[in-house]
């Protein structure tokens, strides 16, 4: 590529001479202007060495595949600048600050891969100027999936839950990207954590279970974003929003072996159940789950939960707690344990009557507090949505900005 700048025409006022530059970390792209006379003649007006005064532009982007990540930066050599408007080929332009001296412009956002930009800055004496350049293409997306699902109504357990498709190493410079707004001003903090499936995973929980008709916004402006080794980079931004529903909770008393479901503070249903037989593998989690999805009918294979094959069946009224196959569903077939003792392979069982009533009235979000000594342990934060399991002082240590 030429070392030389481009020549370009603009009009100014008579008798000024300015130097107006774009700059950056090193001498970058450029283009140079010549200072026109306001008079009728339209010549030139020369300095006292004979030549035409030189107003140059340069971006701490260059060229056409310039490295992404980067805020923009314009900055002028002399005078102050009005306006700065750096614009991608698609979508609105990048929003940024004029520093208090007038000469530099940084954009808020960093610059994207993959796109062409356009910058025109203004000077404060009326003098304007254009310059454009491209970032470099990712060589590795990265994307992710959301929970909940945009414009629902959940329960007042309901996390705020990202997964990503690789690896985040910058787990940081990810979070800061990620903009919780709330309804009223819920306290609340990012975690990190490993899904169930192995994956990098955030997760966003209040403090407290969240109030009643809240309503929840995510702003993920993640677009420019690099995760790091074996990540890649982000290529565009996603959005969530969604409404609190009810108070709910259900209580399950595993060694007594009855599930409750409380709304508003008050006792709405008590049913007889039967949970996972205890002593090994079989035996239900305690803690706090999550209602996950309300799943209906499906089948139910033990080989898949890694007990062997000890059933394949169909399942009515399906709700799922967990990633590693909890769910409370209707099991008429141990109907003489409801009430009595808990023979299940770990699920939480009622009649066919009782599990419908349940289902029909919980929600996705509502939290079921398993407490009892017959179970095998605590739900993982990553299986399901077990933050709830986590003191508020150590869920706030796994944010990656503390």
């Amino acid at each position: 590529m030429s070392s030389a700048r481009p020549r370009i025409r603009r009009s100014a006022p008579a008798g000024r001479r300015a130097r107006f530059a774009l700059t950056g970390p090193a001498a970058l792209l450029a283009a140079a202007l010549t200072a026109c006379s306001g008079g009728a003649s339209g010549s030139a007006e020369v300095g006292g060495d004979g030549k035409a005064p030189d107003t140059s532009i340069t971006v701490n982007l260059r060229g056409e595949a310039a490295a992404p990540g980067e805020p923009v930066k314009v900055t002028l050599a002399h005078g102050k600048l009005k306006s700065v408007s750096v614009k991608p080929g698609e979508g609105g332009p990048l929003a940024g600050k004029i520093s208090a001296d007038g000469r530099t412009w940084t954009s808020d956002r960093v610059a994207a891969p993959g796109t062409a930009y356009t910058v025109e800055a203004t000077d404060a004496d009326g003098g304007s100027d254009r310059a454009r350049f491209a970032t470099a293409e990712a060589g590795k997306v990265n994307k992710l999936s959301l929970a909940p699902g945009k414009n629902t109504t959940v329960g007042i357990a309901q996390p705020l839950s990202v997964v990503f498709d690789h690896p985040v190493k910058n787990k940081a410079a990810v979070e800061k990207a990620l903009k919780v707004s709330t309804s009223n001003d819920t306290e609340g903090s990012w975690g990190w954590l490993q899904d169930y499936s192995g994956k990098d995973r955030v997760d966003w929980r209040p403090k407290e279970y969240w109030k009643p008709g809240t309503k929840v916004t995510l702003d993920a402006r993640l677009n420019g974003v690099d995760t790091g080794v074996d990540g890649g980079w982000f290529v565009r931004d996603y959005a969530t929003t969604f409404t609190i529903g009810a108070a709910q909770v259900v209580k399950v008393d595993l060694d007594g072996h009855r599930l409750s479901l409380h709304r508003d503070g008050k006792q709405v249903m008590d049913l007889p159940m039967s949970a996972g037989t205890p002593g090994g593998e079989k035996a239900s989690w305690r803690g706090t789950a999550v209602l996950m999805s309300k799943e209906g009918t499906i089948n139910m294979r033990s080989e898949t939960v890694g007990l062997g094959d000890a059933y394949d069946k169909m399942v009515d009224y399906s709700m799922r707690l967990t990633w590693s196959g909890m769910y409370a569903h209707a099991a008429p077939w141990n109907a003489n344990y409801f009430g009595q003792a808990n023979r299940s392979s770990g699920c939480l069982g009622m009649s066919d009557a009782n599990a419908s009533a349940l289902y029909g009235q919980v929600r996705v979000g509502d939290p079921f507090e398993m407490t009892g000594a017959e179970s095998k342990g605590t739900v993982a934060e990553g299986n399901g949505y077990g933050a709830w399991n986590v003191s508020w002082a150590d869920w706030q240590a796994k944010s990656a900005l503390k």
